[in-house]
């Protein structure tokens, strides 16, 4: 069964009341949830179920089931189990989730600095990277910063848009990562427009305003191989 991705149309959104549509031993399954599963590079929530009872459940980690948009929230070992038609009271950890956010949406502007095919990705409350097909001596850590920096220092608004599968076919240049393909099954596409700077698909969630992410820092940059070479970034605060 298919739930109802809260998170989609508002990514600042921390609570919501759900109803337990089945328990699988991977984890629970609602009918809606703020919880975001693990996919496209960016790591699961985490956070509470509150019971009625005033029993709290904690969700150590979220990930996709196996139905499209089916979500399971993978609670901790030593958690009563739930039944079926209970009633919860959803809250994330917004802290984690706000600095997710934050990378997620520094790493869409650290791929129009770097202009390479990128070849992998990983999304961190602590740090996030990006692997591309470059050569090594083309990517020098205080230029990316800088000019990284100077892009969200610009500050702009973050865009959802849809694009039919048509239209994405048309335009193949938007699909700048060689290792995940935008899912098309249900006949569109969602992508992230910054105006002016980026238009890429992605499912992930991003702050309202890339100004919210302030200064980031490269981290390092070291070669994985010889079409990947990673480029990791944290937040300066």
């Amino acid at each position: 069964m298919a739930t109802e991705l809260l998170f989609r149309s508002d990514a600042y959104l921390r609570t919501a009341q759900a109803q337990v549509v089945a328990v699988h031993e991977r984890g629970i399954e609602l009918d809606r949830t703020v919880f975001y599963p693990t996919g496209g590079g960016q790591q699961g929530d985490t956070g509470t179920l509150l019971r009625a009872n005033g029993e709290q459940i904690a969700v150590a980690d979220t990930r996709k089931g196996d139905a499209p948009d089916s979500v399971l929230h993978v609670a901790a070992a030593s958690t009563r189990p739930v039944e079926a038609g209970e009633m919860l009271t959803l809250a994330i950890d917004w802290q984690r989730r706000y600095a997710l956010m934050r990378l997620h949406t520094a790493l869409h502007i650290l791929s129009c600095v770097i202009i390479a095919p990128v070849t992998g990705g990983n999304i961190a409350p602590e740090k996030a990277r990006l692997d591309f097909d470059i050569d090594m001596n083309r990517l020098d850590a205080g230029a990316i910063e800088r000019e990284t920096n100077a892009l969200i220092a610009r500050g702009a608004q973050t865009e959802t848009v849809w694009f039919t599968v048509a239209e994405l076919d048309a335009r193949p240049e938007l699909i700048k990562t060689m290792s995940v393909q935008p899912p098309r099954g249900a006949g569109r596409v969602r992508l992230l427009k910054i105006p002016g700077i980026d238009l890429q698909p992605c499912g992930g969630t991003h702050v309202k305003d890339i100004a919210e992410i302030g200064a980031i820092r490269v981290l390092k940059i070291r070669s994985e191989g010889k079409h990947n070479k990673r480029v990791e970034i944290a937040l300066a605060n």
